[in-house]
Parts: C-alpha cells; sequence; structure tokens
C-alpha cells in the first residue's frame, strides 16, 4: 500500500539532494535491514550447528570403540548438553580418545578354563553334590 511520494518536499533545505542508498524513502523497503537480518539468521544457525557439531565430537570419536564405551560417552555428552556442565563434556572427550581394554573376554576365558579343569560339561551347569532322589 506504498503511495508516491515527491522526495524533494521531504528533504531539509539545507540536506544534499543526493541521499545515501542506507537512507531509505518513506513507504520504500529497507533492503539493508532484511539483509542484515537474513545474515543474522543465518550466523546464528550457523553458530548453533558449529555448537551441535562440535558438542557430538565424543560421541563421533567413541563410535569406532565398543559399543559400552559409546553408552557411556553419548550419557555423558547428552548431560553436558542439558546441564551446561563442561567437565562432562571433557570426560567424555578424554572417555574417547581413550581406548578401553576387552576385559569381558579374558575372563569368559579364564571361566571356561577353570570349568574344564574342574571337569564341568563344556557349558553346561556347576555339578552338585547331593544326590537327586527322584521326588
Amino acid at each position: 500500500m506504498a503511495t508516491a511520494v515527491d522526495t524533494g518536499t521531504l528533504l531539509h533545505p539545507e540536506a544534499v539532494q543526493h541521499l545515501p542508498p542506507f537512507i531509505t524513502q518513506p513507504g520504500e523497503t529497507d533492503w539493508f535491514l532484511v539483509a542484515m537480518a537474513i545474515f543474522l539468521l543465518a550466523v546464528i544457525v550457523g553458530i548453533g550447528v558449529f555448537y551441535l557439531k562440535l558438542h557430538a565430537l565424543p560421541e563421533h570419536m567413541a563410535h569406532r570403540g565398543q559399543k559400552v564405551q559409546f553408552e557411556i560417552v553419548a550419557v555423558l555428552a547428552l548431560i553436558a548438553l542439558f546441564t551446561h556442565n563442561h567437565a562432562f563434556w571433557i570426560v567424555a572427550l578424554l572417555l574417547a580418545m581413550v581406548p578401553i581394554p576387552n576385559i569381558s573376554t579374558p575372563l569368559a576365558s579364564m571361566a571356561r578354563s577353570l570349568g574344564i579343569m574342574s571337569g564341568q560339561p563344556e557349558g553346561g551347569a556347576a555339578k552338585t553334590d547331593t544326590p537327586d532322589d527322584g521326588s
């Protein structure tokens, strides 16, 4: 609903006739304001994406490791995201960088070897000394 306005009558008599481009006439669209609003929105979205990518760094690093390590790192990173406590994020990053040794495989091998040495059948239950009376 813009109406044509004679800008010559709106200027102060002491003002120059040629106005710089950042001064808009009444009823005109301020393109610099529109451009800066779009730029500001893009910068805010860009900073948010960078923050979330940086925040997910420990999870990406732990993804190549074991499942338990990945889950612990993911929980620590999630706690750090919601509490804004950077100590959790640093612990998650350090935990993601350090490979956790596989403890369960040697323990299972030891248990299997001890079971064989004690005379237990492979994968069976332990023997009981109580006689089965059939009741």
